[in-house]
């Protein structure tokens, strides 16, 4: 069979789909991607490991963000063209342009596809223009899906009850799972006078970055040594309050980071207080790593922890919770954490290992 996948990173594509991929390689299927065209190293370092495992590459200007009707037409087009040229088939799609231009274009070529939600962003928030406006396209691109892939229960519920597509055709996984061989478990770390926690994901708003920076000044006003490491890129306007932070002395900027694993070894807990994901991959590898995960008590979030077992869950949105949960995670013995993790890295091989999410993929795909 020759698949087809279309999705809007190609450094998203290998790390999470690249175990997907490589088993659909070899049980004999040809597999190719269609890709963003970017000029980041990697972004290209990622297409690079993709042709290694033999799937092939085909890059089209795309503007990820944002609505722009000209180019978001252009897109489609090319969409079309190179679907129309390459005959797949079957088609997954992968994120919201991916899932909503590529099963638009696969139903006009009568084209088998399969359509991926990996979270509904900001999209879907509130009840405004916006949200009327994607949803009358998922409903457009979706008539003919073969079905639909969901990684939590709360978006199928969505999609379901907004008509967009029937349950029937409707499946959910548990999110992309974890690799437990790359995000082995790694030992405890010595708490020492401080409580190391860890932030993994772009700083912004919707992250409930300003809770947890709210959280964490007020932990160390009040007494508790600890600090926060962060990983990954900011928007413009935090510039300042990272460097407001960072000579407080309680924030570490790390910046993006390739290999996240010796920050996570180094780290006592993992915070991640969003206000939404689809299944959020960071609460996956941590406590895959045997570290404690504190993180929001909403679908896509919630299913990484065992409350009080593994974690805990906070309420999302809410400063005040969330230094709770921070406190306790402090005010715990070494032992208690360190069950914690280990716990949570059972939970893991128990629900979200990769190998078992790629074969019920694969069984919903073929």
């Amino acid at each position: 069979m020759n698949i087809l996948i279309i999705c809007n990173y190609s450094s998203g594509l290998y790390t999470l789909r690249g175990m997907l991929i490589q088993e659909l390689i070899e049980q004999g299927h040809t597999v190719k991607a269609i890709v963003p065209k970017l000029d980041d190293e990697n972004e290209k370092k990622a297409e690079n490991n993709l042709k290694k495992m033999q799937c092939a590459i085909k890059r089209i200007p795309m503007e990820r963000r944002g609505m722009n009707p000209v180019k978001d037409l252009g897109l489609m087009r090319a969409y079309y063209a190179t679907v129309k040229k390459m005959q797949p088939d079957l088609v997954l799609t992968y994120t919201i342009k991916p899932n909503i231009y590529g099963g638009m274009v696969c139903r006009l070529l009568k084209v088998p596809y399969i359509v991926n939600i990996t979270g509904l962003g900001t999209a879907f928030q509130g009840n405004g223009l916006l949200k009327q406006l994607v949803t009358g396209m998922y409903k457009s691109a979706s008539k003919k899906v073969k079905v639909v892939l969901f990684e939590n229960v709360e978006n199928r519920d969505i999609f379901v009850n907004a008509r967009i597509v029937p349950k029937n055709k409707t499946h959910v996984l548990a999110g992309a799972g974890v690799d437990l061989e790359h995000f082995q478990y790694a030992g405890y770390p010595e708490s020492g006078d401080c409580t190391r926690f860890l932030f993994i994901g772009r700083v912004m708003k919707e992250k409930g970055i300003d809770e947890l920076f709210q959280a964490m000044r007020k932990l160390n006003k009040n007494g508790y040594k600890c600090s926060l490491d962060v990983l990954g890129g900011f928007e413009e306007n935090y510039s300042e309050r990272i460097k407001k932070y960072e000579a407080e002395g309680w924030l570490h900027y790390q910046g993006y980071q390739t290999d996240v694993r010796p920050f996570i070894e180094q780290s006592h807990c993992f915070v991640l207080p969003s206000w939404h994901e689809g299944m959020a991959n960071t609460n996956l590898e941590n406590a895959a790593m045997g570290r404690p995960v504190i993180t929001s008590n909403i679908h896509g979030c919630l299913e990484a922890v065992e409350n009080d077992v593994t974690g805990y869950l906070c309420e999302k949105q809410n400063a005040e919770d969330l230094y709770g949960k921070l406190k306790q995670m402090c005010e715990l013995s070494y032992e208690d954490r360190k069950a914690m993790g280990i716990a949570g890295r059972k939970h893991m091989e128990e629900v979200f290992d990769k190998k078992k999410v790629v074969e019920e993929t694969i069984k919903n795909v073929i």
